[in-house]
């Protein structure tokens, strides 16, 4: 097991670049199980996730490789498998978004109930009842998903839940409707940038989707779908990360690659705080005023503020003037990471779904246990910033979403390295 030993207090200056999305590129990688032929997928990160689901294919009977570009070359080579089971899917919860295109290729799909972080229940319910709604017929297995269907039938499904939107849910349902017959149309549909590179990718490959980044899509059902060449979009939730590391550091950083459209809800929450955020011809320029100040911030579906940023923000806030309240509507338990903050001199409390932050002057070095991919960014952007060194053990959770994040920190001033426990 490994740790990130992190010396704070380094101002951070020079240039990160931005890599694919990791939360488009994993449902991508699943819908290739659709396609005839050759995909080359170009942008994908070298992430854990990322690998786990290579493993998953090949299981399933999907080839993939990287070419010494980088590049991801990716073929189906054997349809007879349609089980993906607990020993792969127990350790990513994007593991469910192979549950659409087995069924819709292959007309039966056995998927083990997906883990992932610990960051409270997230159902696969919406999942179920929206390829239910083709016509498939479900059963529950030995803790695995069993759906099976002849022929799927362009249906209308309704995938507003509780706390929004289902991103994968909608992923799942789309990569269905792709190749089931007669128009299907998405009501309550997620509208995250990563399901618009979805739809894009699909219809690349000879699909007919409409509405993708509004909350009602429509697909009109084709007979095949071929491979194609395809560019994951840049990362919005690691440019995130990075732009709280050049405010928490009172930086200036250039990320290259960062789409400011697909951050507007989270810019502005930082603009208010007092960080600088400008576009330039090769993606955002960020840096900060000395004195933050403190804000209210509330979760909410795209395109308002992400969850994934939540984490990160709160360590932020720490050091802000003032008390922030930060209130998380999609995942009420997502606040593993308070308790730790909290170690390191943080003044943090939490009711129900909600964080009150007393801000203070300075946070100080401690040993800190990461608890999900997310908590673990915001406890090394603590430490960043922290007098004294941080330990965040458990690296390989950052891992997950963060392509050699303590090399790229590094670059441009961080005092971190890896170490082996």
């Amino acid at each position: 097991m490994q740790r990130f030993e992190i010396v704070g207090g380094n101002r951070l200056k020079g240039t990160i670049e931005i890599d694919g999305a990791k939360n488009s590129a994993l449902p991508i990688m699943a819908a290739t199980i659709l396609l005839e032929g050759e995909t080359v997928l170009k942008n994908v990160p070298d992430l854990a996730d990322v690998r786990q689901m290579q493993a998953l294919l090949a299981r399933l009977g999907v080839k993939t490789h990287r070419d010494e570009n980088g590049a991801m070359h990716i073929r189906v080579e054997d349809e007879m498998n349609t089980h993906a089971e607990y020993e792969l899917v127990s350790k990513m919860r994007a593991s469910v978004c192979v549950m659409g295109p087995l069924l819709a290729k292959r007309r039966k799909a056995q998927v083990s109930m997906p883990g992932g972080c610990a960051i409270g229940s997230r159902p696969i319910d919406m999942h179920v009842a929206g390829l239910q709604a083709f016509g498939a017929d479900f059963e529950l297995v030995n803790g695995d998903v069993l759906l099976r269907a002849k022929k799927l039938r362009g249906s209308e499904i309704f995938l507003g839940g509780p706390f929004g939107s289902s991103v994968t849910a909608t992923a799942n349902v789309m990569m269905a409707g792709v190749l089931a017959g007669g128009r299907t149309v998405i009501a309550a549909a997620a509208c995250e940038p990563e399901i618009v590179d979805l739809a894009d990718f699909l219809n690349a490959c000879g699909a007919r989707i409409t509405g993708q980044g509004t909350p009602q899509i429509t697909i009109d059902g084709v007979e095949t779908l071929k491979g194609t060449e395809h560019r994951v979009v840049p990362d919005r939730i690691e440019a995130g990360t990075y732009m709280i590391a050049a405010a928490i550091t009172n930086g200036d950083l250039e990320l290259q690659g960062a789409r400011l459209e697909h951050m507007q809800a989270f810019v502005d929450r930082l603009r208010r705080i007092g960080v600088i955020v400008e576009r330039y011809e090769k993606g955002v320029t960020v840096s900060s005023a000395r004195r933050l100040e403190a804000i209210e911030v509330t979760t909410q579906p795209y395109p308002g503020f992400p969850t994934d940023l939540q984490a990160q923000l709160t360590a932020l806030l720490c050091l802000a003037d003032g008390n922030s309240i930060v209130t998380e509507k999609i995942f009420p338990d997502r606040f593993l990471h308070i308790g730790e903050l909290a170690r390191m001199g943080a003044h943090v409390r939490k009711e129900g779904p909600t964080v009150i932050i007393e801000g203070v002057k300075r946070l100080v070095g401690a040993q800190v246990m990461a608890s999900d991919l997310r908590a673990s960014a915001a406890l090394v952007l603590a430490g960043l910033v922290a007098k004294g060194t941080t330990c965040v053990h458990r690296a390989y959770h950052i891992d997950r979403g963060y392509q050699r994040i303590e090399e790229k920190l590094a670059g441009v001033g961080a005092s971190i390295r890896r170490l082996q426990e």
